[in-house]
């Protein structure tokens, strides 16, 4: 019986091992077939290990009464006590209330918007039209914030603003509103000026997913009687479901670290308590201040949040959709 056993065991550890030498050969093979796209990689890793990887050592400065004079290692250690004063801050509560208001309202409305004007837009059958209107569309996104900053302001002005002079000319209002000095109308001017912005660009990713679609699906849909709507949402929208998974979870990553450039630009002192995200936050209260350890442990708060929501997010659709990213 134990012979029996010692001869089982023996077998399971040799077919452990061919298939860890099956898979190891496997990967040199493939290596071998596919190197030269791994040396096209080669140099986009080494800039992500040099940018992305390389500074978290940087992050031992949140642990620390960092001071520029003085070398690393003549640092004061103070553990987390730059952690305990942030989350006795009521300006940092007040800060991420607005990163995730915001957030929420960019992730909702920047998901809804791209998905409809991709679908609307490939079902436009005249190609000039169609281009001319893609091409419009997506031009936005290559004008820096402080130009868009400068067109919304203009926009909203009363003296002269176009919002302002046709809302009086509707007589929906009897004057002008001072959209820019009022703090509850900052989170609808941030969201609908960042989908403005980039509504075009990320409307291409989804036109690059809709012409993977089989064209025989439709064709088979329009014998079975099924018209334009029934086609968009029975086959272009599940044809296009991989692809907005994915942007989904990306966009779920980054929930809590949304840039500053948008709040910083559109924001005045009047709406301060509705303008300031996390990132001016650490600026405002970190580098400004020469308190860099304490802005380095705001951005790995970010950081950390990021991660986790990121894995929750990918885990949660891999259980129930099937798809990942990881």
């Amino acid at each position: 019986m134990e012979s029996t056993t010692k001869q089982a065991s023996s077998r399971k550890r040799d077919q452990a091992a061919s298939l860890n030498s099956r898979k190891t050969g496997g990967f040199w093979k493939l290596f071998k077939q596919q190197r030269y796209l791994y040396l096209m990689s080669l140099p986009f890793v080494i800039w992500a290990f040099i940018f992305s990887y390389v500074p978290l050592w940087g992050w031992l400065m949140a642990f620390q009464e960092y001071k520029p004079a003085r070398s690393f290692f003549a640092q004061k250690w103070v553990g987390f006590d730059q952690f305990i004063t942030l989350f006795q801050d009521q300006q940092f509560y007040l800060a991420l209330r607005n990163t995730l208001a915001m957030s929420f309202l960019g992730l909702i409305f920047g998901f809804i918007f791209p998905v409809i004007f991709a679908i609307l837009l490939n079902e436009v059958r005249g190609m000039i039209f169609k281009r001319t209107v893609q091409t419009v569309s997506y031009l936005p996104h290559f004008v820096s914030w402080v130009v868009v900053a400068g067109i919304v302001t203009k926009a909203l002005s009363t003296d002269g603003g176009i919002i302002n002079e046709l809302l009086v000319s509707l007589h929906i209002i009897d004057q002008p509103i001072q959209f820019m000095a009022q703090g509850q109308w900052f989170w609808g001017i941030v969201t609908a000026s960042d989908v403005w912005k980039e509504m075009g660009w990320s409307t291409i990713i989804y036109l690059a997913a809709i012409t993977g679609i089989d064209q025989e699906q439709y064709e088979a849909s329009r014998v079975d009687g099924a018209g334009r709507f029934r086609q968009m949402w029975h086959i272009t929208l599940p044809g296009m479901r991989t692809t907005i998974i994915v942007l989904l979870i990306m966009s779920i990553g980054h929930l809590v670290s949304i840039g500053f450039e948008k709040q910083f630009l559109l924001g005045n002192n009047l709406v301060t308590d509705y303008s300031q995200v996390l990132d001016l936050y650490a600026l405002k209260y970190g580098l400004e201040m020469n308190r860099y350890s304490y802005g380095t442990a705001i951005s790995i708060f970010n950081s950390v949040i990021s991660i986790i929501l990121l894995f929750t997010a990918n885990g949660i659709f891999k259980r129930t959709t099937k798809e990942s990213i990881m």
